[in-house]
């Protein structure tokens, strides 16, 4: 019986490792991460968010907007994101998902 218990409780204590680890990885997906900012302005921006947009929420479009504000000073291919994509430009807004056109 004792064999069987530890068996039962290793495989409950996998399943919840594993869910702790799922867990960690949504928060740190929504917390604004450089993890979240993976997309065609997150990447081609990177430097001018540092250097225009540092302390900005990357959560309710406050770099964006941020980078918008300052489109004459960021990169060409920071801007060329910014000009690309968005609401209704394709994937990088809800206008290529479905949303409202």
């Amino acid at each position: 019986m004792s064999n069987t218990w530890n068996s039962i409780s290793t495989r409950i204590l996998g399943h919840a490792a594993r869910a702790a680890v799922v867990a960690a990885l949504a928060l740190t997906a929504g917390s604004g991460s450089s993890f979240a900012q993976g997309g065609p302005v997150g990447t081609a921006c990177a430097g001018d968010i540092a250097k225009l947009c540092a302390g900005k929420e990357h959560v309710g479009g406050a770099v964006r907007t941020c980078l918008e504000s300052n489109k004459a000073k960021v990169s060409a291919a920071c801007k060329t994101a910014l000009d690309t994509t968005g609401p209704g430009k394709g994937m990088g807004g809800m206008g290529g998902m479905g949303g409202k056109r």
